[in-house]
């Protein structure tokens, strides 16, 4: 007895059948997982988007497809909230006067949640390891955070001042995300970036808490 009409039962839920998967997302996967994988044996510097490619055995130009350079592919691989690298542009878009106090407001802003704090915490943790993710994440802030606020620094010193006012951001976050230290860690973001801002944007560019009418050059509170 034929059952040709008979109707289809339903599928069991549950996770999709590798034939039903999109050639799309296979190949997609298989980037970030090759990606991983050369990141930690390779570190962030050293790895390039072509010998990525070769691991995943796929053709450079899909690489480039899915992902527009080696920082939006790094992000993916960390899982990061977001992408220091795009941060910097959009801050650094802004007025010179204003990057510091910009540069705070987002990164507070883009963590607001708790799923971009619960990353934003992993990365931290990995940073602070031991393992290959602390060569890798270091490598990418040196490459893509540090050099590009020397750059908008500028002057002799500017790498040290951009490391400077990096260790700030740092702190900021570990404290108000990992450690979560009161008051801070409930402060309002305009409280915050008032009272941040202007010591990221001294760092920066060397001008800010100059300006201040209870601060003298020095930084010292005026009689």
């Amino acid at each position: 007895m034929s059952d040709a009409g008979a109707p289809t039962p339903p599928r069991r839920r549950g996770r999709p059948r590798a034939a039903n998967r999109t050639p799309e997302a296979s190949g997609r996967s298989k980037i970030v997982k090759a990606a991983a994988d050369e990141f930690a044996e390779h570190g962030y510097d050293a790895s390039s988007l072509r010998a990525i490619a070769r691991r995943a055995d796929v053709d450079a130009a899909l690489v480039h497809h899915y992902f527009g350079d080696k920082a939006e592919l790094f992000a993916e691989v960390m899982a990061a909230p977001m992408r220091p690298d795009k941060l910097l542009e959009g801050v650094l878009a802004g007025p010179p006067e204003a990057i510091g106090a910009n540069l705070v407001r987002f990164l507070l802003e883009q963590l607001d949640s708790p799923k971009a704090q619960t990353r934003i915490v992993a990365l931290l943790r990995a940073a602070l390891g031991t393992g290959p993710a602390r060569r890798m994440f270091k490598e990418f802030l040196v490459r893509e955070v540090f050099l590009r606020l020397a750059q908008a620094a500028g002057g002799e010193d500017a790498e040290l001042r951009a490391t400077l006012a990096a260790s700030q951001i740092v702190g900021l976050m570990v404290v108000r995300f990992a450690l979560k230290v009161e008051p801070l860690a409930s402060a309002p973001v305009d409280e915050v970036v008032r009272r941040v801002g202007p010591v990221i944007q001294w760092h920066l560019t060397g001008f800010g808490l100059t300006d201040h009418p209870t601060l003298d050059t020095t930084g010292v509170t005026s009689e």
